[in-house]
């Protein structure tokens, strides 16, 4: 049995989830179910909103990495969003790992 979590990644304000592809390559390369939902950028609640029905389709435990604005979306879903086990935000500069979190990106993509 897989024990490896999901991976929800949540792009910024003025990106789409296509700006995570790179990444996504990667991770499902070193087999991780990876998911970019399209947020509607139209108010950080309809974001959360959205966020947590992706949440709510994940097979098991997710970690959830936001990006830039994703950032803000990922820590207003507070401590009840299901099916996540794991919150990373503030990604920023661009839709790679930050210095400060690619310790684990690189276990997970090595």
């Amino acid at each position: 049995m897989d024990t490896r979590p999901n991976i929800v990644l949540v792009h910024g304000a003025w990106a789409d989830g296509s700006c995570w592809s790179g990444v996504i390559e990667r991770l499902q390369a070193n087999g991780y179910r990876v998911t970019a939902p399209q947020l509607p950028l139209t108010s950080l609640a309809a974001d959360v909103a959205r966020l947590r029905q992706v949440l709510s389709l994940q097979d098991g435990p997710a970690i959830v990495a936001g990006h830039s604005y994703g950032g803000q979306i990922v820590t207003a879903l507070g401590t009840d969003a299901p099916n996540a086990t794991g919150l990373v935000s503030r990604l920023w500069r661009t839709c790679s790992p930050t210095p400060t979190a690619s310790a684990g990106y690189r276990k997970m993509t090595s």
